[in-house]
């Protein structure tokens, strides 16, 4: 028998399933990496999520070759040519992959007509399987994330005091919502790195593509190595994770990273380990005295957020995908893919670090991005598709559930307890951008009343009797008595009046 192994582009990682099958026969192990060209053809990606996993994965290759592995580095439009002749020149019988996270990804493998053996190895990437995260799901009338958090900690003995969460609360979220305002905040600049000369070609080949990506390519900095991703962790660690929760959702122009951890890149693609990040954020905080609000702020993104997206991806059946709670048909604006046509300042600010960065925190893409998608009636399929296309760390497996589930409420509360809709109040509340905007946070009319006002005293009433059924709604559409009639006829009108003149769609190729 001959084993051949397949590395694909989100598994950089040493302790890969198949890899490790293989550990004692690494000079007799042949290794394939193939750079393809074929996912370009389904949807836009940004110019830098292209630019990381490319190099990221030749500086793989090149770490698998000095590590003993017999490696073959491909680069075709099409995965499956170089494939089956990698397959035939090595005389591999037996393919070894793990199973992709990606379902659509999964299908097509699942489907591959080779001359040899497949054997997929499980994921070993995150921390519950799926068939535990559907242990966990049995017999529960709702999957709430808090409830699913709270197992994890206790799965992984974290942050625990006996079966007791240290500090006597499993979530500290209260305390992390400080706004900016009237402060000076000064958050260290985010750790950057140089273009290497494997990075600088990668950077060439996007910029000559004859083909449709989004976002700018100037700005790259990110780390496209393991060594470059511990360092990043390892800064968060030392400059950011003290001062990390009580501003982590705050928005503050000109500072776009604030003092978040920036590993999502690296954690999505096998560069970092869910479990060494979580377990060297508790390390630090039993050994510097750390705040327990900002460690398990950080903590419950990996080990909770993190770990319930992943599992509600594979838990629910493929219709989940086409979501439409709402039935909301609003074509995707073509500023989303241009932010020099964003006219709210809060949405410019986002657009255009996406555009510069591929990066915005989950605040700004829950708050500003989701949120208008919401209360805007713009179609959830095209928004995710967005989401997918502009973000360095987006996935099927994260955006899928994410922005439909959380962002839009569109599976009408598989995943959220209530839609994340809000006016203007919270983002003047959580951030400085209504001082430079042309609207006005305070008025939910008139000319220069902001569209997040009357957008979301719109949304609530055109969809209240539905809201109803979601109990978290209740007090929140109280409110809707205390708008007369009159008000709210010029509230439906503006919202209309506004979505013809500003919500024109992308060209049909962007969708």
């Amino acid at each position: 028998m001959t084993i051949g192994i397949w590395i694909l582009g989100d598994r950089l990682d040493h302790n890969h399933a198949a890899l490790q099958s293989c550990q004692d026969r690494k000079s007799q192990t042949s290794v394939i990496l193939i750079e393809s060209l074929n996912y370009l053809r389904e949807r836009w990606y940004h110019k830098q999520k292209l630019v990381l996993i490319w190099s990221a994965m030749r500086h793989f290759a090149a770490e698998l070759e000095r590590d003993g592995w017999q490696v073959k580095y491909a680069i075709a439009d099409d995965f499956l040519p170089p494939l089956l002749e990698w397959i035939k020149e090595r005389d591999i019988t037996e393919l070894r992959v793990m199973n992709p996270v990606e379902r659509p990804f999964r299908s097509v493998l699942n489907q591959l007509d080779l001359p040899c053996q497949l054997e997929i190895l499980p994921d070993n990437h995150f921390l519950w399987s799926t068939e535990e995260f559907e242990d966990w799901t049995k017999n529960r009338k709702s999957l709430i994330m808090e409830y699913f958090y709270r197992a994890g900690r206790q799965k992984f003995n974290i942050l625990m005091n006996g079966d007791s969460p240290i500090g006597g609360k499993w979530n500290l979220d209260k305390e992390n919502r400080q706004p900016p305002k009237g402060k000076k905040l000064q958050p260290p600049n985010p750790l950057k790195f140089t273009p290497d000369a494997i990075t600088t070609e990668v950077i060439a080949k996007v910029r000559n593509l004859n083909t449709t990506t989004h976002g700018k390519l100037e700005s790259f900095n990110w780390g496209v190595t393991r060594a470059e991703a511990l360092q990043v962790l390892d800064d968060f660690i030392d400059r950011r994770l003290p001062t990390f929760g009580p501003y982590q959702d705050a928005m503050v122009t000109g500072q776009t990273t604030m003092w978040h951890a920036l590993i999502s890149p690296y954690l999505n693609i096998g560069l970092l380990n869910p479990l060494e990040i979580i377990q060297r954020v508790e390390t630090a905080y039993h050994n510097r005295d750390l705040d327990l609000n900002s460690v398990e702020g950080l903590i419950r993104q990996v080990l909770g957020w993190r770990e319930y997206m992943h599992g509600i991806y594979q838990h629910v059946d493929d219709d989940y995908f086409h979501a439409n709670w709402f039935g909301h048909d609003r074509p995707l604006p073509a500023f989303f893919w241009d932010a020099s046509q964003a006219k709210m300042n809060c949405l410019h600010q986002t657009l255009v670090q996406v555009e510069d960065s591929g990066y915005a925190h989950h605040i700004q893409r829950l708050m500003v991005l989701s949120n208008f998608a919401l209360i805007a009636g713009l179609n959830p399929q095209q928004v995710e598709n967005w989401f997918h296309a502009a973000f360095i760390d987006a996935y099927d497996w994260v955006m899928q559930t994410n922005v439909l589930g959380m962002g839009l409420f569109a599976d009408g509360g598989i995943l959220a307890s209530k839609p994340y809709a809000a006016s203007a109040n919270y983002i003047n509340k959580m951030s400085d951008y209504c001082a430079g905007c042309q609207y006005d946070p305070k008025k939910r009319t008139g000319e220069t009343a902001c569209p997040f006002n009357f957008f979301y005293w719109d949304f609530l009433d055109r969809h209240q009797e539905k809201l109803q059924s979601q109990g978290r709604m209740g007090l929140i559409l109280k409110h809707l008595d205390n708008i007369s009639p009159t008000e709210m006829a010029t509230i439906h009108q503006q919202a209309t009046d506004w979505a013809r003149s500003n919500l024109a769609p992308a060209s049909r190729a962007r969708e």
